[in-house]
């Protein structure tokens, strides 16, 4: 087996992974890659192709080429076909997406270019994967990065309505508009591994890697390989200090501030008052009404990655 199989999204990066996907084969080609190129057509396209590639044990790694989305797609495809006990192959990522979130905090290429090489020459890492249950996935979902709950999948939510303004200036829109409209701290039960807590919360990140949203630090310490989920909550700030809080979550300085904790746990449980809670995982949308969400780690999968990586954590 020595050739890889491609699962393309073209409309990753809204439209622009079409175009970066040329310049991608283009080495691929310059670098005798074998591979398979396989198109997705729909939403969960990308889960049925990877589950597919799995179970037929024909080729060296999966390979996500897409953003985030693509991704999470990629691995729920690849870990559904381990539960058959298929011996599954390495995931690879070619990051022509938006965000790519979760090839920074898994260690991976960030590049196409460094893509490439890892998949000429790279070595194989090993990283945890999570699983959740609940609001639209209550027989569960999994995983790589990390799983928003509350006013961050809001600020999502309405930045995906901008028709003309995307990426990081849509977020901050979206950020102010939420800041305006909807901004509430429901009352949350969190457990987690060392006990419970009842509390006002905007915001519950749920980290298996480290950063959100193209550039937040949700987790800014995690490691993805290190068999714990790291928590970052956030209580009930008032609008001025959530705006200060943005900058910290830009630099992974939110450690300290008097309405942030954080906690590193092997599973974790959310349960609101009754208020609806909004969560996306890996900026997939979980939830827009349910209210509690149940997530633990479910084992781990191997990625290529760069020759010249020492471990899964990027500098």
């Amino acid at each position: 087996m020595s050739h890889y199989v491609v699962i393309h999204n073209p409309v990753a990066g809204h439209g622009r992974a079409r175009d970066r996907m040329r310049d991608a084969e283009q080495l691929l080609r310059r670098n005798d890659v074998g591979y398979e190129l396989l198109v997705t057509e729909y939403p969960g396209h990308a889960i049925e192709l990877a589950r597919q590639a799995a179970l037929s044990n024909r080729c060296r790694a999966i390979v996500a080429a897409g953003g985030d989305g693509t991704a999470n797609e990629v691995l729920n495809g690849m870990m559904q076909a381990r539960l058959t006990g298929a011996a599954v192959p390495a995931l690879g990522v070619l990051s022509i997406g938006r965000g790519n979130d979760f090839a920074y905090g898994a260690g991976l290429p960030t590049t196409i270019e460094s893509a490439v090489e890892a998949l000429v020459g790279g070595s194989v890492a090993t990283i945890d994967v999570g699983f959740l249950r609940g609001g639209v996935y209550p027989d569960g979902r999994y995983f790589g990065n990390g799983i928003g709950i509350g006013f961050d999948t809001i600020v999502g939510f309405e930045a995906a309505k901008l028709k003309r303004v995307r990426g990081f200036a849509g977020y901050l829109i979206g950020a102010l508009k939420v800041l305006l409209l909807y901004y509430r701290a429901p009352l949350l039960t969190i457990r987690t591994d060392d006990g419970e807590r009842a509390q006002p919360c905007i915001q519950v990140s749920v980290m298996n890697g480290r950063r959100m949203g193209g550039g937040f630090h949700m987790a800014p310490d995690a490691r993805i390989d290190d068999g714990l989920l790291d928590i970052c909550i956030a209580g009930s700030p008032r609008r001025f200090q959530m705006i200060a809080l943005f900058l910290r979550y830009l630099r992974g300085t939110q450690s300290g501030h008097p309405h942030i904790s954080i906690c590193r746990t092997g599973s974790v449980s959310v349960v609101s008052d009754g208020a609806p809670l909004a969560i996306h995982a890996d900026g997939e949308t979980i939830s827009v009404d349910g209210t509690s969400l149940d997530v633990c780690l479910a084992g781990q999968m191997q990625v290529l990655r760069a020759a010249d990586a020492s471990d899964c954590r990027t500098p």
